[in-house]
């Protein structure tokens, strides 16, 4: 009984979490289970995740700025800074919308910039990339990929790019998988965030956000493609070489 309790609040609080999670959380946490003992439980509380996988498309593409090609497909990461992905979502608060710009390092899932404005133009990118060079301070040769959104094609943004050595990729016409790293991402964050709670106003929204960014995404939630550890405890995990981004693709 003690187990299947704390099965269930393990499920409670990360909703989106899949019987594998909630396993690889119930070990660090010192039970000795079976994963299949707690897809068993998980089944019979009726406490297993059902997501839907579909993108939707939101970027505005259909403008006359510069569209750069697809680099991020073929690399092949062994390291930080290598590759860095940005994505823009909207968010629904009581009386109006606002948006969120996040960048991802694409090697160990972290939040390494975003930003929550009420406007939708070109600042709302430069602000999330600003906080993530000030963050990182990445050498030159990293690839920055986005959507072909007018945002991320604005001169004031891929300006910013060049200056610091960073090169510009793009996603394919009518293509979301191709930034699909940062969809996935997006749909975290509305299903164990931002549909969990109810915004009065912006300044509420990026108290939470930047609180569910920072701490519990960055710091607590467990990530399969890093052996279900969190991304900054991964990063922590590399040598020296591989977490100054060195060996690149």
């Amino acid at each position: 009984m003690d187990l299947r309790s704390q099965i269930q609040g393990v499920a409670l609080r990360w909703p989106a979490y899949g019987y594998r999670r909630v396993h690889a959380e119930l070990l660090r946490q010192g039970w000795a289970v079976n994963h299949k003992c707690v897809l068993r439980w998980m089944r019979a509380d009726n406490l297993l995740c059902l997501r839907r996988r579909k993108f939707i498309l939101t970027t505005d593409s259909k403008h006359g700025l510069p569209i750069y090609p697809n680099l991020a497909g073929g690399m092949v990461l062994t390291g930080i800074d290598q590759l860095w992905v940005a994505d823009i979502t909207y968010l629904r608060l009581q009386v109006e919308f606002v948006y969120l710009a996040v960048l991802l390092d694409a090697f160990s899932r972290r939040c390494i910039g975003w930003a929550l404005p009420r406007s939708l133009e070109a600042a709302l990118v430069l602000e999330a990339l600003r906080m993530a060079l000030t963050e990182r301070r990445p050498r030159p040769g990293l690839v920055h990929h986005s959507d072909r959104g007018v945002q991320y094609a604005a001169h004031d943004y891929t300006a910013q790019l060049e200056q610091h050595g960073i090169r510009i990729s793009m996603s394919r016409r009518a293509t979301p998988y191709d930034n699909a790293q940062a969809e996935s991402f997006m749909k975290t964050l509305k299903y164990e965030e931002v549909y969990r709670t109810e915004y009065r106003n912006l300044e509420e929204a990026r108290t939470s956000i930047g609180e569910f960014l920072e701490e519990t995404y960055n710091q607590e939630r467990l990530h399969s493609a890093l052996g279900y550890r969190p991304p900054l405890e991964f990063e922590r995990s590399l040598g020296p070489l591989r977490a100054l981004g060195k060996g690149r693709a």
